[in-house]
This record gives C-alpha cells, structure tokens and sequence, in this order.
C-alpha cells in the first residue's frame, strides 16, 4: 500500500498500537479516523494529535458496527483503508468462575468485530487496503491468554484466506504481526518489560515501504517463517510445565 495521501480508519486508536499507527500515519500525510468505545481516551489522542477525528462506537454489538460504517458511509465516503485494531487481552482460567462471560467478550471484539467490519467495508467503494492486526500468539499460545491466543490464531487465518478472495476487488489485505510490546493490553504493568510501542511502529512502516504484506518485528519474524521445530520450544518457555 503507499504510505500518503490516504483516509484511514483505525479501530481501537486511541492508544496502544493503533494510536501508534495513527500518529506515524498522520506524520505520512493521512488523515486519520481513530474509533474507540472510551470518549476519555478519544479525547486525550486528540490533545495530543490535533488533526485526528474522533468516533466513539462499540463494536462489541452488531448494531454498534453497523453504525460505525453507516457514520463512515455518509461522512467520510473516501475512507480507503481500515485497519482493524480493536482488540481485548484477558488473563484467566477455564476454572474462573467468570470465565465464559470474559470469554465471549473476547470473542466478540477479537473475532465478530474485525469480520463483520470486513464485510460491511469492502461495500466503500474507495476502499483498496485492509491491515489486520494479529498476534505473535497466531502461532505459539499462552496459557495465561487461552481465549485470546486462539481469536489471534483465527484472526491469522482469516486474514489470510481474505487476501486470496479479496484479490479480485483489487484490495490488499496486510497483516500487522506484533510481539508483546509495552502497552497496557492485558492490564497494567504485564508487558512493561517488553519494547516500545514506537520501536516496532519504525519497523513495520520500512516493511510497508518495501511493499511487505506480513509486517513482522523481532521474534515474530521467525514465527512468521517458522515450521514446528521453532514452535515447540518457543511454546515450552511461554508454557512451563507446573
């Protein structure tokens, strides 16, 4: 995709990755749409990036999706990029006595939402480029985000089955494929260990210069590439046995 003179539409970006991509989009000579369900947190990125518009939505409902699109239909037509974004991280256990409620609210954002929005975007007719935000737990789980890893492991073959059939309507489909990086998804503190946010925002829009459709960054890199014979060992350092 080029990297100008685009309207992009970034779900869940008002912080994160997806206000990272949005401020580095921004600084490429885009405007931005950033959706977030938080009015706060809409507010604050828009104290701190004064040309982004603001949308808030849920995209937990069916109903809340469809008015984001039908808003983004009538306003903002010329829209040619969505990246889907929104995502939500819980740490839990199959003997949580909360866990299926958790679970399906996992579901819906991570899975529902990035699906049903491919379906009602490909009707702009401006739209060309898709960029769908996965996961290093594509490929190796955690045990400590069962839910999660598996609507990334989804999300991954999602996206990959919709670049071959979106192909024939001209729309490139990319997929952003992070690490653990330092943000709050999850909680507080968990990944304040892991690299910065904006390091791996430099990274993927080199990729996207060279015309890469898989944006990878450190060990996803390898993951990206790898058989079973990295997979495993990975798996058993994510998962040590009790």
């Amino acid at each position: 995709m080029q990297t100008s003179n685009n309207k992009i539409l970034i779900t869940g970006g008002a912080s994160g990755i997806g206000f990272g991509l949005a401020e580095r989009f921004i600084k490429e000579g885009n405007t931005v749409i950033i959706c977030g369900r938080r009015e706060s947190a809409l507010n604050e990125a828009k104290e701190k990036l004064p040309s982004v518009i603001t949308k808030q939505c849920d995209l937990l409902t069916s109903g809340g999706r469809e008015e984001l699109y039908t808003w983004i239909s009538e306003e903002h037509p010329d829209v040619n990029v969505l990246v889907n974004n929104a995502g939500i991280q819980q740490w839990m256990n199959v003997t949580d006595a909360d866990f299926f409620t958790r679970a399906k609210e996992e579901i819906a954002t991570n899975i529902e939402a990035p699906v049903h929005l491919t379906s009602l975007f490909i009707q702009l007719k401006a739209l060309n480029t898709i960029m769908n935000v996965t996961s290093g737990l594509s490929f190796v789980p955690y045990h400590k985000t069962p839910v999660y890893s598996a609507t990334k492991a989804f999300f991954h073959s999602f996206t990959t089955s919709m670049r071959y059939l979106l192909s024939s309507k001209k729309i490139e489909v990319v997929e952003i494929i992070p690490p653990a990086l330092n943000t709050d998804l999850g909680g507080k503190g968990l990944h304040d260990h892991a690299p910065a946010v904006s390091d791996f925002i430099e990274s993927i829009f080199v990729q996207l210069k060279e015309g890469k459709t898989n944006l990878t960054f450190g060990f996803t890199e390898a993951l990206n590439n790898a058989g079973q014979d990295v997979f495993q060992p990975i798996f058993a350092r994510l998962n040590p046995a009790d």
